[in-house]
C-alpha cells in the first residue's frame, strides 16, 4: 500500500468487532511506528500504556465518557486503549522545555501527535481501527493507571477491528483553499 493510499485508509473508527481482540504483535508494531516518530531535540516525551484487561479497560473507557458529555461512550467497546502520557522533560532537555516557554509553542503536543498518528497509521496498515480521544477525566485515568502526578495524559486511542470496512468520504477542505506559495494567500 502505498502511503497516500494509507492516508485515504485511516479513519476514526467508533465501531469495533465485538469480542475480536488484537493481537500483541499487532500491537506491538504500532507501538513501535510510534516510538519512532521525529520530536522536538529528539526528546521523545511520550511513554504508553496499553490497556486491554478488560476490567481496566472498563474503568478507563468509563473516564472518557463519564460527566456531561457521553460522546465517546463507544469506547468501552473497544478491545484495547492506549494511553498516551507526556513525560517531563528531563533535566538534559531542560532546553525544550525553555525553548517552548521562550516561544510559546507546546512542543510536546506537537511530538506526541505524531507519535500518535504513527501509531494510527501502522495500525491502519495492520487493517485495524482507531480513534484519538482528547475529551476525557484526566485525574481519573491518572489515578486508575497510577500516572504520577508530573505527567500528563493528553490522548487516549481506542484500537480494535473495525465493525465495518467502508471508508467514509474525507470531507476537506480542497487543496487549492488550505495551499499557497511564498506568501499566506488572500482570505
Amino acid at each position: 500500500m502505498s502511503f497516500m493510499e494509507l492516508a485515504r485508509k485511516r479513519q476514526s473508527v467508533r465501531a469495533y468487532i465485538p469480542g475480536k481482540a488484537v493481537e500483541r504483535e499487532k500491537i506491538e508494531r504500532c507501538l513501535e511506528a510510534a516510538r519512532l516518530a521525529p520530536s522536538t531535540s529528539n526528546s521523545q516525551p511520550w511513554s504508553f500504556i496499553v490497556v486491554d484487561d478488560p476490567d481496566l479497560l472498563h474503568t478507563v473507557a468509563a473516564a472518557t465518557y463519564s460527566g456531561l458529555l457521553s460522546f465517546n461512550r463507544f469506547a468501552a467497546a473497544a478491545p484495547v486503549l492506549l494511553v498516551v502520557v507526556t513525560e517531563p522533560p528531563t533535566l538534559s532537555r531542560a532546553y525544550v522545555r525553555l525553548a517552548a516557554q521562550l516561544k510559546k509553542r507546546a512542543y510536546h503536543l506537537l511530538d506526541v501527535g505524531m507519535a500518535a498518528e504513527h501509531f494510527c497509521l501502522q495500525a491502519a496498515e495492520e487493517g485495524l481501527g482507531s480513534c484519538m480521544l482528547g475529551w476525557f477525566d484526566e485525574r481519573a485515568v491518572k489515578r486508575e493507571l497510577g500516572i504520577p502526578g508530573r505527567r500528563r495524559v493528553d490522548l487516549v486511542i481506542t484500537l480494535g477491528y473495525p465493525a465495518s470496512e467502508v471508508l467514509r468520504p474525507k470531507k476537506r477542505k480542497s487543496l487549492n483553499r488550505v495551499r499557497s506559495y511564498n506568501r499566506q494567500a488572500a482570505g
